[in-house]
């Protein structure tokens, strides 16, 4: 596969780095047939958007702040299915600590549990859901990701899974690999697309 140079690199979460997916759409199952609602409108857009931003969108009926803080202490500790995308953890491991980052549309409390569950370290820099004013597809995300690991965002590589989070990233002027994990390919507009970090690309950090 066609090597990448770059100074850094951005990580989105689920669905790049663990996979959740049983996880998300099990919690969305279980409290859509809590209220009586139906769950599909709610999965469609479920993977790569912050939780209030899906209620705001299917359901502004609801009360947004009560039931985003439900799911999300729904979502906080569960481990159906939650693995590691395959290669993932090695291929963090080899990149300097200094130069990689993870920006994410989950919680904080849910998203470091999910890095400790599928063994993946910790980083530097670690831009969580909660942390921002807007989530993906706005690329307010990945431009704090850029300036907190000290780069401009066209240095910066992100490995994307999600519609949203792919806009983001380019939104933001970076440069995106689409990780076939979580959507099709035809859904991810992106020019490189990889299966998983087996098939990753050789990526030349300077």
């Amino acid at each position: 596969m066609k090597g990448i140079v770059c100074r850094a690199v951005l990580f989105d979460l689920d669905g790049v780095l663990a996979d959740s997916h049983r996880v998300v759409e099990g919690v969305w199952k279980v409290w859509a047939a809590e209220k009586g609602l139906d769950a599909a409108p709610f999965l469609a857009i479920a993977h790569g958007r912050r939780t209030s931003e899906i209620l705001r969108t299917i359901a502004p009926h609801l009360d947004i702040a009560a039931e985003t803080n439900r799911l999300d202490r729904m979502e906080e500790f569960g481990t159906e299915g939650l693995v590691p995308i395959p290669g993932a953890p090695e291929f963090v491991r080899s990149l300097p600590e200094s130069r990689w980052g993870i920006v994410t549309s989950g919680h904080r409390e849910c998203a470091s549990f999910r890095l400790r569950y599928v063994g993946i370290p910790f980083p530097r820099v670690f831009i969580t859901g909660d942390m921002v004013k807007k989530g993906k597809p706005d690329p307010e995300g990945y431009l704090r990701g850029a300036r907190e690991l000290g780069f401009s965002p066209g240095d910066c590589v992100v490995f994307e899974d999600a519609p949203p989070g792919v806009a983001a990233a380019q939104a933001a002027g970076m440069r995106v690999v689409g990780v076939l994990t979580t959507h099709p390919a035809e859904a991810l507009k992106t020019d490189l697309k990889i299966r998983d970090f087996r098939d990753a690309p050789d990526l030349q950090i300077r």
